[in-house]
């Protein structure tokens, strides 16, 4: 199937994708944001265009997606720091979506939900038929974003379906630590990073819900994603574990350890809010995989090895007095390098005071070795710093014999200096430079990982292309030679058995166990003529085929009908034979699994279909030939050769499953064969026999079993001759 996902990057929407890769989907994705915000890794196709952008219909037209899934509240594109405005820009973006998504006039929408429908407290569980009971402007806005859906679906027939999610929870981003929409997306992330922000949680015990992982949740999102016909247009997804807010934090503190403290918040009435799952369950049936506590574990281990990535300078202790410990701790870092210079001066200036009246080490410069070892550690700044030091040093130690004026007028003392800063200035800016390439060579290798990453992802999707070529070129059946080597072997079929096995030769080729042949009787309706199933026979002996008008719209423009939206009242596929313009038969094919809904299924459908024409026309100009003697003459009774050539193919193909058909007996008494033949033939189908065999006449209904025979019988004895069926046996 073709899928698009709509809505950011975040665990949900990456859980989702894996899935849908791993059943053998296409998942296209649109961001919502036109900036470079997220890799939606393993996607098929990404867009990047914002969601009022002009261009959603192309997208829609593009794709033709069997689902489309809007992540709606899990989308990270909407920040309801404001949700006042948030809500409108969150509306509009769901009618710009639903709009360009109508125009298709197929496939199914599928709108995520959640619990924040309801604000009020509910004894019990509730089920789908609960009123909501929204208060503030964000839980409205997605209220009414259910109510869009119901509207297209009331209004333009639009396949739309909502889930409501009862408390999704996920783990937090640790590339958008930053963002708080991303960090209180849930509960459960919320409380973790609010522990390694203050070190302790907030709990009101009085607060009762029920938790749903993302992997639970996009398990059951499949489930309906490939479900066919729904009972329902509205589902609640529930793990069905009560917990309270409480239990949640000791669970937390628990991995945590002491470190963490539980303030304990519990005041007014109970508030519980879980949705019951029964509908769901009982359709698709409901697993839960993974518990609170197991996935509790997995999220405090994330969150304390990223703690980085959540803990900001505003956010470290409570008050003042935990920001300020922050800006110490920040101010101290910062002045590390110096205070270490400054320790660092002193043993090297005791020891250029020793080394000057050394007999072994007077020649040695301590300064200079100083300042080259900042240099080399921390670069120029440092280098700098340490060769001021060195000077007042310098200077210090000369004035123990000159005076500070002669120490300055002795151009040796410049030599000196302008030699220390040179080395120094010089290695450090070689240690800066060092640094520099080695930052620049980081990012370009983690620029090149995430081009690795991209072509990772071609390269999977052209293998899966590839991959599918394979099976195509391997798989003998849809060669061209083979197909027409099976359709070739009509030929070898008396003229009225071509029909009934070209059905069969259709199921062969197309892989199908459910394959029925129409003969269209005029312009409105057409007569099954044979079937390879129960449930190839299940639109009926007869249909109004310019009824189903999805379908025909498309066969009479000669083009094969492709069921995407699963409709019930439709063949899975179709496709029309023409003769001269003039629409002839009709070939419906079902039991054909979603990967196989292709275009080269379809094409092989055509080309099956001229292939059976060819035997079908063949057949019908040599009757056409052999008319004058086949019938008796002035009359439409088949004589008796004909006849029995007739009654031996339908005998056979009723034996092999391929049709019905009954037989009757005729008794004309005193009356002559034509004229009695002339007589029932006016209240016989079109698609019914009459023929002649030892001199008495027999009918033969096609499609027809005993008990609708009854009704043909009738209408002879109301005209004066008396109808018996007729077993094989006796025929």
């Amino acid at each position: 199937m073709e899928i698009l996902l709509v809505g950011s990057d975040n665990e949900f929407m990456r859980s989702l994708i894996n899935k849908l890769n791993k059943e053998g989907h296409r998942p296209y994705v649109l961001t919502g944001n036109k900036n470079q915000v997220g890799a939606y890794k393993n996607a098929y196709e990404r867009y990047r265009f914002p969601y009022d952008s002009d261009c959603l219909k192309e997208i829609f037209d593009s794709v033709k997606p069997d689902v489309t899934i809007f992540l709606g509240v899990y989308d990270y594109n909407f920040d309801w720091s404001d949700p006042r405005k948030e809500s409108v820009r969150f509306l509009t973006a769901l009618q710009n979506i639903l709009t360009s998504f109508s125009t298709l006039k197929k496939g199914r929408f599928i709108y995520l939900s959640s619990e924040e429908v309801y604000s009020q407290s509910y004894p019990n569980d509730i089920p789908e038929s609960e009123e909501t009971s929204a208060i503030s402007f964000k839980s409205v806005a997605i209220t009414q974003g259910e109510e869009v859906c119901r509207n297209y679906r009331q209004t333009m027939g639009v396949d739309t379906l909502i889930l409501r999610m009862d408390h999704l929870y996920m783990l937090p981003d640790k590339d958008q630590g930053d963002n708080p929409v991303v960090v209180d997306s849930n509960i459960c992330s919320r409380m973790c990073v609010e522990a390694v922000r203050t070190g302790h949680i907030q709990a009101n015990a009085n607060k009762k819900f029920s938790l749903l992982y993302v992997d639970d949740a996009v398990e059951a999102l499949y489930k309906v994603v490939n479900g066919v016909e729904l009972k329902l247009n509205l589902y609640h997804v529930s793990s069905g574990e009560l917990i309270d807010e409480l239990k949640l934090a000791k669970m937390i503190q628990r991995e945590m350890g002491n470190g963490v403290s539980i303030i304990d918040n519990t005041v007014g009435n109970v508030l519980r809010v879980v949705l019951s799952n029964h509908a769901f369950a009982s359709e698709f049936g409901l697993t839960i995989f993974h518990h609170v506590g197991d996935v509790m574990e997995k999220m405090v281990k994330y969150v304390q090895k990223n703690r980085s990535s959540f803990v900001q300078l505003e956010d470290v202790g409570e008050g003042r007095r935990g920001q300020l410990k922050q800006r110490l701790r920040v101010i101290i870092n910062a002045l590390i390098p110096f205070i270490e210079n400054l320790i660092c001066f002193i043993p090297f200036f005791m020891l250029n005071n020793r080394a000057v009246g050394s007999r072994y080490f007077a020649n040695l410069d301590f300064y200079l070795l100083y300042v080259l070892l900042f240099a080399i550690v921390h670069g120029q700044q440092q280098a700098t710093v340490s060769a001021v030091l060195a000077v007042a040093g310098y200077i210090f130690r000369q004035m123990y014999h000159r005076t500070g004026l002669e120490v300055l007028l002795d151009y040796n003392t410049y030599v000196w200096i302008a030699q220390l800063f040179i080395l120094g200035l010089v290695v450090g800016y070689m240690k800066d430079r060092l640094r520099t390439i080695r930052n620049e060579t980081r990012n370009e290798v983690k620029y090149m990982e995430s081009q690795l990453d991209d072509i990772q992802d071609i390269n999977t999707s052209n293998v899966r292309i590839k991959n599918m070529l394979e099976v195509q070129l391997v798989n003998q059946n849809d060669s061209f030679g083979k197909l027409y080597e099976i359709t070739s072997s009509l030929d070898q079929y008396e003229p009225s058995e071509v029909l009934f096995y070209a059905a069969e030769i259709l199921a062969k080729l197309i892989d199908s166990r459910d394959v029925a042949i129409y003969t269209v009787a005029n312009r409105s309706y057409a007569r099954l003529f044979s079937a390879t199933s129960p449930r190839a026979r299940e639109l009926g002996n007869s249909i109004e085929y310019t009824k189903m008008e999805d379908m025909y719209h498309l066969i009479k423009e000669k083009r094969v009908y492709i069921n995407r939206s699963m409709d019930a009242r439709y063949p899975l596929m179709a496709d029309a034979i023409f003769a001269e313009d003039e629409m002839q038969l009709i070939l419906m094919v079902w039991g054909i699994p979603w990967e196989r809904m292709t275009l080269s299924q379809a094409n092989m459908l055509v080309i099956i279909g001229y292939l059976i024409q060819n035997a079908v026309l063949r057949a019908n100009r040599y009757l056409e030939a052999l008319e004058n003697q086949r019938y008796l003459e002035g009359t439409r009774v088949l004589g008796e050769e004909a006849f029995r050539s007739l009654v031996k193919a339908y005998l056979t193909a009723r034996n092999k499953g391929l049709t019905e058909c009954t037989f009757l007996k005729v008794d004309i008494g005193a009356h002559d064969i034509e004229d009695a033949g002339s007589q029932l033939t006016k209240l016989m189908r079109q698609s019914d026999y009459i023929g002649q065999m030892q001199g008495t006449i027999y009918v033969l209904l096609c499609n027809t079993n005993a008990t609708d025979a009854d009704f043909v019988m009738k209408r002879f004895a109301n005209i004066g001759y008396q109808g018996y069926i007729q077993e094989e046996m006796n025929i």
